[in-house]
């Protein structure tokens, strides 16, 4: 089970019981994968309540394997240029570094050994 993007929208009223409902069932019995852009002290704001976002946490980083990335959005870094100076520094976005160059390196010439 994915589940992208916790805390990206609110959560209403009884979802995070909902929520913990499933999360419980799927216990040491299936998969699941979630993103987030909240960190972990966060989730009892996300869900409405501490207690639920505890035994959320309790159950999910149980067997968990967290992966916590930082840095640049990938999605806006193509259009930093667009973006407020003072959004972009919040965001981290930076612009895409140049193109790598392709090919041979300057200086080299093919040989015949290249085209066995």
């Amino acid at each position: 089970l994915v589940v992208d993007e916790i805390g990206y929208l609110p959560v209403v009223p009884g979802g995070g019981n909902l929520f913990f409902q499933l999360v419980n069932a799927r216990y040491e019995k299936g998969a699941m994968i979630l993103t987030s852009n909240r960190g972990f002290a966060e989730w009892g704001e996300v869900f409405g309540d501490p207690v639920v976002a505890t035994a959320l946490l309790d159950r999910l980083l149980h067997h968990a394997v967290v992966v916590q990335i930082e840095g640049s959005s990938y999605r806006l870094r193509q259009h930093a240029d667009l973006v407020p100076e003072h959004v972009r520094s919040k965001a981290l976005i930076n612009p895409p570094p140049p193109p790598k160059k392709r090919g041979r390196p300057a200086g080299l010439k093919s040989t015949d050994q290249d085209a066995g």
